[in-house]
């Protein structure tokens, strides 16, 4: 029996907010010197995501919801990827 990948529902939702905010928590420890003003402006936008997607998940949008965190870790992952957090973790972050 295939395992349905196309819904979203509690549980996988559940599974990309603590994956989000894991490493929104991550990010805000390791704001590489120099950076912090470019920090600020992604964990401001990643963490105005977050907020978007609970409000989502309260109003039983889960599209949106998902579309928001999906958002929220693309802000995380430019971060990364551009240098402005020291980051190693390859399964939270898109890092060279």
């Amino acid at each position: 029996m295939d395992k349905k990948t196309d819904i979203i529902c509690d549980k996988r939702l559940s599974k990309y907010f603590a994956i989000t905010e894991k490493a929104l928590s991550i990010i805000k420890k390791n704001i590489v010197k120099g950076k912090e003003k470019e920090a600020k402006e992604i964990i401001d936008m990643a963490s105005a995501y977050v907020s978007d997607a609970h409000y989502f998940k309260e109003e039983k949008h889960y599209v949106n919801a998902f579309a928001a965190l999906n958002y929220a870790h693309g802000w995380i992952d430019t971060g990364a990827r551009l240098g402005i957090f020291d980051v190693t973790d390859n399964q939270l972050f898109v890092i060279k």
